[in-house]
């Protein structure tokens, strides 16, 4: 890499303790959206080979670490962010040698590769998913599922468990016929949400991180992982389901309520975290990992970043986006 004088945060800097200062805080981190970064076979989208051949453009910048946006499999409802496979390149971007290819390039030239990631939920074609809509299945218990309002047909309107929207808009609730049951998404409805209450989706989560890791990746970006934890009543029942214990809230204008306060910063985040780190971080060196943050407050951020709680190195705040 390219000698360049810049500055260097004195460990004084950090407030959550680290010292010395961990590599990644004087870091440079340069985010590549595959897709329109550079094409090598003619199709006019970006690829994997193609990042691989601009590696000494990036590290003649000074880049230390390379985030790639998604490139798992993935029917690309939403940019990638509904992942079909963990452990497969979608065809758009190339093969998983290309990728292996990518990581032996970037680390012989002393770069590090992180990978954005999503857990909080999968595209609706993944293997899980379509496992979960047979009841009868192991993975029956996998996502969020729950059946319509009593009352009312299945499928029609005010049949949803409950009023929450979609951050995308609509309801969060998506009927399914083969299983006769409703599913969370509080994205796309294409994007159903994973139930990390369940052991089982948390096992197989770390096994395909360490699969990763494993691999020589050197670190995850993890969208919406605050997320992952939802707010429950004693009988395990979600705000507004009928007879939960909990409210879900005013009815917004357009005739929802907001489900970011039940979802966001749920109750066993912190427990989920720290699990995540034992059993995929530990006893590995040289990574990073940064979670993207919705509903996180400062002093949350602090907690979860500090050493000693051993969650996240990092998170995206979004407290400025108002300022």
């Amino acid at each position: 890499m390219t000698d360049f004088n810049r500055s260097t945060l004195p460990d004084t800097v950090r407030s959550n303790g680290a010292t010395p200062n961990p590599w990644w805080a004087n870091a440079v981190v340069y985010q590549v959206y595959p897709r329109s970064f550079q094409d090598t076979n003619g199709d006019g989208i970006g690829d994997l080979k193609g990042i691989t051949s601009r590696l000494d453009y990036l590290a003649d910048l000074g880049v230390d670490v390379v985030w790639l946006s998604p490139v798992y499999r993935s029917p690309q409802d939403d940019n990638g962010y509904d992942i079909s496979d963990y452990q497969d390149i979608d065809p758009l971007f190339g093969t998983l040698e290309d990728m292996d290819e990518l990581l032996a390039e970037a680390h012989r030239r002393g770069l590090k590769i992180v990978m954005d990631l999503v857990v909080n939920h999968t595209s609706d074609e993944h293997a899980w998913f379509q496992a979960s809509r047979d009841k009868d299945d192991p993975h029956a218990d996998w996502y969020w599922w729950r059946p319509a309002r009593p009352g009312h047909e299945p499928g029609t309107p005010g049949a949803e468990p409950n009023r929450w929207g979609s951050y995308f808009g609509g309801s969060a609730w998506q009927y399914d016929p083969k299983r006769g049951e409703y599913y969370l998404h509080q994205f796309s409805r294409k994007q159903p949400d994973l139930n990390w209450e369940n052991p089982e989706v948390r096992k197989a989560v770390y096994r395909m991180m360490n699969w990763w890791m494993d691999r020589g990746i050197d670190g995850f970006r993890m969208d919406v992982i605050t997320l992952i934890s939802k707010h429950l009543d004693s009988h395990g029942r979600l705000p507004g389901e009928v007879g939960s214990e909990l409210s879900e809230g005013e009815m917004g204008e357009e005739g929802y309520t907001d489900a970011s306060p039940f979802c966001s910063d749920g109750p066993r985040l912190d427990e989920f975290l720290a699990e995540m780190r034992r059993e995929v971080f530990e006893g590995r060196e040289g990574y990073m990992n940064v979670g993207e943050a919705p509903g996180i407050t400062p002093d949350r951020n602090e907690f979860i970043t500090d050493p000693d709680h051993r969650e996240l190195d990092m998170l995206f705040l979004f407290d400025h986006v108002g300022i």
